[in-house]
């Protein structure tokens, strides 16, 4: 029979069998998905097409649900029919032009399986690393389709002659070796795409690497200011001491591979000692390691730094295994300039918002203190504020006339928040200073008409006061509460008091309209604590009951045990462990006569 009528009979023979598999088996899109990724292409699809049926075509797509286009099914049957992988920047087929990459899905026998592609509607040039890249993910894809085949030719393989149940042993060692690694590159896909800081990067690359590539050890170095810094993680309590840094233009071979921009592979020192360098990097120095691979992490506009992998057993790098570690070293280097551009995010949003928060008054006369901590996560900054400031009239900033005291909370946790809030903060102590002698209501409701005027869409809760001096050492409390949870008062023998009076919330929907204003004496001795959500707000928990402990706890404190030190065990008592919202303490203590 003629080769050609020969490998047209194994193609209706293969597809026979693997035709129930493709139907009601795990989905052959998954390699169409990595293949738009790796390749950065937006369709990608897994073309099969049964022989002598008049099924026509059954594409696999990624996106699902797409239709490729008959255009692109009819460069797919070229591709079949003549058995080669195609390369196009520019295809044109009737009216439609695109730039198509398709290589031949080969079963175990040379027969013919089907099509794995990729397509970009913009005209591209296919550079020889996304050939490869599709050529062994088109490997990957047929190994697993051979998988497929094999489950279902078990009983004849088991009838075989014992030569050919050996080679197909061999044959599913190394089919199953292909799909490890294409799996290892699904998974590098998707889990370092979610990773939260550099730590976090270095973890999950341990973790993903397993079978017989699993490293000994890991070293994320980065590069900072032309030097390579170490990224420590806990795993490196087993560690000697190391240096933070080493020099980029070091003999290191992880500095070379920065510097060289290719992975260097060294070996440790043989018995007879020919090696002709040092082993990987110096977190490697001490260790019993036999191989080493050093891998550049390629960020977008240059080299960030150097993932290095160590094994304790000589290992031989083939094509296979430098085509996945690249490509994982590629994932790898995304996350690290992901998680470099978050760090300075938050770094500078962490900046904005300590420059916001204010730095108390000196008060003789008084004790204040103030604990601020963030949410975890997002930005890690938010709308929360407290605020402490002489009241007008008052000379020279001397206190001791009065004290303008607030907590709010500005709706949200991001740096929107936090910019609304300096605002608000901002304005408030403007409305203050605008209207001497005048009571905490007056001052929120000229807030809101400022906000109206100024169409500052700030939304939230706040508690205004002022405190003020009267005889014996007393001094006289007034505030009005826009909304916000309800300040404390504890009295020097340990009474707790509510301060339940409370507005509206400050909205820019509600039109404004008069406060309220409520007043207390605070005798020498007694605490005011204000305090925002974040303290007493837990999913899962009853805010009712964390305001019982919150006061049981003030009524139950030491005598004379510092605001700051009070307010750290208060937060740390009542405040929940995962903060989900940023939380702000605020405490003013009459001193005892």
């Amino acid at each position: 029979m003629p080769e050609a009528k020969v490998s047209r009979a194994r193609s209706r023979q293969a597809f026979a069998l693997l035709y129930p598999t493709l139907v009601g088996g795990q989905r052959l899109n998954r390699f169409a998905r990595l293949a738009t990724r790796v390749l950065d292409a937006p369709l990608g699809l897994v073309w099969l097409e049964p022989a002598g049926t008049a099924a026509g075509a059954l594409p696999e797509c990624w996106p699902p649900e797409t239709d490729p286009g008959t255009e692109v099914l009819g460069r797919c049957r070229v591709v079949a029919e003549s058995g080669r992988p195609q390369f196009l920047a520019r295809a044109e087929d009737g009216a439609a032009a695109f730039a198509f990459a398709g290589v031949p899905l080969i079963g175990s026998s040379g027969e013919l399986l089907g099509v794995l592609a990729v397509v970009d509607p913009s005209p591209r040039v296919w550079s020889e690393d996304d050939q490869q890249d599709l050529s062994d993910l088109a490997a990957a894809c047929s190994a697993q389709m051979r998988m497929r085949k094999r489950s279902e030719n078990g009983r004849l393989a088991r009838e075989a002659a014992e030569e050919a149940a050996y080679a197909a042993e061999g044959e599913a060692h190394r089919a199953q070796k292909r799909l490890n690694r294409s799996e290892l590159l699904l998974r590098a896909a998707e889990d370092l795409a979610d990773t939260s800081g550099l730590h976090d990067v270095r973890q999950r690359v341990g973790d993903l690497v397993s079978g017989d590539l699993k490293p000994a050890c890991i070293d994320l170095v980065l590069l900072r200011q032309g030097r390579l810094e170490h990224v420590r993680s806990p795993i490196d309590g087993e560690w000697p001491d190391i240096p933070e840094s080493f020099d980029l233009g070091s003999p290191w071979p992880a500095a070379q591979a920065v510097r060289e921009n290719r992975m260097v592979v060294v070996d440790a020192p043989s018995q007879n000692g020919t090696a002709s360098g040092p082993l990987a990097s110096p977190a490697f120095a001490t260790q019993d390691l036999a191989t080493a691979a050093c891998l550049p992490l390629r960020g977008t506009r240059s080299i960030l730094g150097v993932l290095v992998l160590g094994w304790d057993a000589p290992y031989q790098f083939g094509v296979e295994e430098r085509a996945v570690l690249t490509t994982l070293a590629g994932y790898t280097a995304q996350a690290v300039e992901r998680a470099l551009h978050l760090d300075e995010r938050v770094t500078a949003a962490h900046q904005l918002q300590r420059a916001m928060l204010t730095k108390l008054p000196d008060t003789p006369s008084l004790e204040l203190a103030a604990l601020y901590r963030p949410a975890m996560h997002d930005e890690m900054v938010g709308g929360d504020w407290y605020d402490a400031y002489p009241l007008p009239g008052v000379a020279n900033g001397d206190v001791t006339g009065g004290l303008a005291l607030t907590v709010g909370d500005i709706t949200g946790n991001d740096m929107q928040a936090a910019a609304l809030m300096g605002q608000v903060r901002s304005m408030l102590r403007q409305a203050d200073h605008d209207h001497p002698g005048k009571g905490p209501d007056q001052a929120l409701t000229a807030l809101e008409h400022a906000c109206r005027r100024l169409d500052l869409q700030a939304s939230g809760t706040a508690v205004h006061a002022h405190i003020r001096p009267a005889a014996d050492g007393y001094w006289h409390l007034k505030w009005s509460n826009a909304g916000h949870p309800a300040p404390m008062l504890v009295t020097a023998d340990g009474v707790v008091e509510s301060l339940t009076q409370h507005d509206i919330l400050l909205h820019h929907a509600l039109p404004p309209r008069p406060r309220t204003c409520a007043g207390r004496s605070m005798a020498p001795g007694s605490t005011l604590l204000m305090y925002t959500d974040g303290l007493v707000e837990e999913r899962g928990e009853d805010i009712e009951v964390n305001i019982g402990r919150l006061a049981h706890l003030l009524s139950t404190s030491p005598p004379g045990i510092r605001l700051h030190a009070l307010l750290r065990s208060l937060l740390d008592a009542v405040g929940p462990r995962e903060a989900e919202d940023d939380t702000v303490l605020f405490a003013v203590r009459i001193p005892a006569s």
